[in-house]
């Protein structure tokens, strides 16, 4: 593993219960930094932070509430200090339908916790990392908001947004010592997987050229560089990490 530096950085990671999220927060504590966990599961928030030791804390917060992502942001500060580094993981699938019969409520249920989470999210950290002239930003889109997937319109629409919010923050903050960029993995084996259909998760598989799905540690180890004092120049710009699939 190549050592990053995030020595007395504090980092929160929404979606840091499990998944992605806890994968990136393991390895943003291996690089120094203290992490706080943001997930609105309350019993899987508490595993989490046991694993990671006495440099993980964790709030329980619904990103789609934004008066809670404020009192998170807040609560966070006193408890670990300036957010420095934001990685916003939290994200669903949402069910796999033709677009013509996708229940409206599940598409909204998947574009506010996807894209008005995400917005929420960014919209309360970048304040501190303004006024002190640092930051650090990862958006966790998807490939499918490059590519779009059948049958599964909400979140390839809401990664897709997500993008385009990456890259409009970047351009914002580019006079700040403040990096905003997003990676579009491609599928990954975690709980999401849940909420797929069996035909939909084989045809993700079959569109990635190295013939596997991501590995979390993967995916972890490049947001590690890009929340890192060395990530100094590249902002607004989009990783991918898709095992060869992207078509640009």
């Amino acid at each position: 593993m190549n050592q990053i530096d995030l020595t007395g950085q504090t980092a929160v990671v929404t979606g840091g219960a499990q998944g992605l999220g806890l994968a990136i927060a393991r390895r943003i504590v291996a690089s120094g930094a203290k992490v706080s966990l943001w997930d609105l599961d309350a019993a899987e928030l508490r595993k989490a932070t046991a694993d990671l030791g006495a440099a993980a804390k964790s709030v329980t917060v619904d990103i789609t509430d934004v008066q809670a992502v404020i009192d998170a942001t807040a609560e966070t500060e006193t408890q670990s200090g300036p957010i420095s580094i934001l990685v916003n993981s939290a994200g669903i699938a949402g069910p796999n339908h033709t677009l013509d019969t996708y229940p409206v409520e599940d598409w909204k249920r998947v574009i506010d916790i996807n894209l008005n989470g995400a917005f929420y999210v960014n919209r309360a950290v970048v304040p501190g990392m303004k006024a002190r002239g640092y930051g650090r930003i990862v958006n966790i889109a998807s490939i499918a908001g490059k590519e779009g997937n059948p049958n599964a319109s909400a979140y390839s629409a809401s990664k897709a947004a997500v993008i385009g919010m990456t890259k409009s923050l970047g351009k914002e903050l580019a006079g700040y010592d403040i990096a905003v960029n997003a990676i579009t993995p491609a599928a990954a084996r975690t709980r999401i997987f849940d909420q797929l259909k069996q035909e939909h998760i084989d045809y993700m598989l079959s569109k990635i050229p190295r013939a596997r799905f991501l590995e979390v540690d993967e995916a972890a180890n490049m947001v590690a560089w890009l929340v890192s004092k060395e990530n100094s120049f590249t902002t607004a710009s989009v990783f991918d990490l898709s095992g060869g699939r992207a078509t640009y």
